[in-house]
């Protein structure tokens, strides 16, 4: 590697380690730990329910209306 090159990777390293965050360490207490997991589970009871459609057409449905009107030939 030449000279220039192993400057510009020193600074490329050093830019990365000043932008570098140390995470803060997790102080909840595992009974703590176990409640959060069980409240960010899915609810299983609603999963068997069937699912309703917002609306019956599709999103790119010509018949939904473009805002223009149907030319004819009159």
């Amino acid at each position: 590697m030449d000279k220039r090159l192993a400057k510009r990777h020193k600074r490329q390293v050093e830019r990365a380690r000043e932008k570098k965050q140390v995470s803060e360490p997790d102080v909840r207490t595992h009974e703590e730990i176990q409640a959060a997991r069980e409240t960010s589970h899915a609810d299983v009871s609603r999963a068997n329910q069937p699912k309703l459609a917002a609306s019956g057409r599709g999103f790119r449905n010509p018949a939904t209306g473009t805002g223009s009107a149907a030319k004819t030939d009159g």
